[in-house]
């Protein structure tokens, strides 16, 4: 156990295999990673930019920022873009962004929420990063920060080597650190299995020990965070049947007809209030200066 313990082979391989790994469980799945948040892209979009969700955002690029990153002049790569919820404060701050988002409904939501910034300033490639030639399109080493927030652009060490290949200064990365937590879910979870959610494995344990075991010089944060949506009953039903496979269940007639007639008494109003998060980890990789960040002798040079 020592001696695997530091093996960073077999922490890789173990990523790659292992079946409760997010890029394995949407393969098993039959996950369509571009066009999975067609159903929801609209409602996505109001929740990010709303109060809340700008909140986040901005205690996020508030601990960058507090780790020594700056973006005004700089290039940033984002990755798993949406509709913006990042893009736009990194362009507000004076950085030129070049973003990545497969899907078409949030791809639209995120032309219009860019449209204010001068052309040029933002750059949005319609693709799976996956997808991208990065000797093609001169991306190795080409970006001040590469920030991948919650994408499934990162499933294995091979994905974290990509993303790190185009960064010339910081990667940030965020990961789950545990299993998500969706309160719809969880009621309607036992009515089908008479199993509750639990947390089996993570992500986040396995890229913060491979950067460890591989040199990197990092700093990591592991936080709970939750978040309310009121969101329509019907959509409120197709999303956790959508969900239903990376639980290992077919969203079949039977488990349809569970779900709507459990959502529709238990929610006769329409509107559903879904509260979901769970832990999350943060990662910002430090590729130059790689000693301890100081802001008071920072200020002073």
């Amino acid at each position: 156990m020592t001696t695997d313990l530091f093996n960073a082979s077999v922490w890789e391989k173990a990523w790659k295999e292992d079946p409760e790994a997010m890029g394995n469980k949407f393969r098993k799945a039959g996950t369509d990673l571009a066009r999975s948040f067609d159903h929801k892209a609209k409602t996505f979009n109001e929740e990010v930019f709303s109060e809340g969700g700008r909140r986040r955002s901005e205690r996020i690029i508030g601990w960058l920022e507090g780790q020594g990153v700056s973006f005004e002049g700089q290039s940033v790569l984002d990755v798993g873009a949406a509709s913006g919820g990042f893009t736009v404060p990194f362009a507000d701050r004076g950085a030129k962004v070049t973003a990545v988002e497969p899907n078409i409904p949030l791809g639209e939501l995120f032309i219009e929420n860019t449209a204010r910034f001068p052309q040029g300033q933002v750059e949005l490639v319609r693709d799976l990063f996956e997808n991208v030639d990065l000797d093609a399109t001169s991306w190795k080493g080409a970006f001040d920060l590469v920030f991948v927030s919650m994408s499934p652009a990162v499933t294995d060490w091979e994905s974290v080597e990509s993303v790190l290949s185009c960064a010339r200064k910081y990667c940030y990365i965020s990961l789950n650190a545990g299993g998500r937590e969706h309160s719809l879910m969880n009621e309607v979870l036992p009515l089908l299995s008479g199993q509750e959610v639990h947390a089996k494995s993570s992500d986040m344990a396995y890229l913060t020990h491979l950067l460890y075991l591989k040199g990197y010089s990092f700093e990591s944060l592991i936080t709970r965070e939750m978040k309310s949506m009121e969101v329509p009953r019907e959509e409120a039903i197709e999303e956790t049947l959508q969900m239903l496979k990376h639980h290992g269940h077919t969203a079949d007639e039977s488990a349809r007809r569970i779900v709507t007639e459990y959502v529709r008494r238990t929610y006769p109003d329409g509107k559903v209030l879904i509260k979901q998060g769970g832990r999350y980890g943060k990662v910002l990789i430090r590729l130059q200066e790689l000693n301890m960040y100081s802001r008071a002798e920072a200020g002073k040079s």
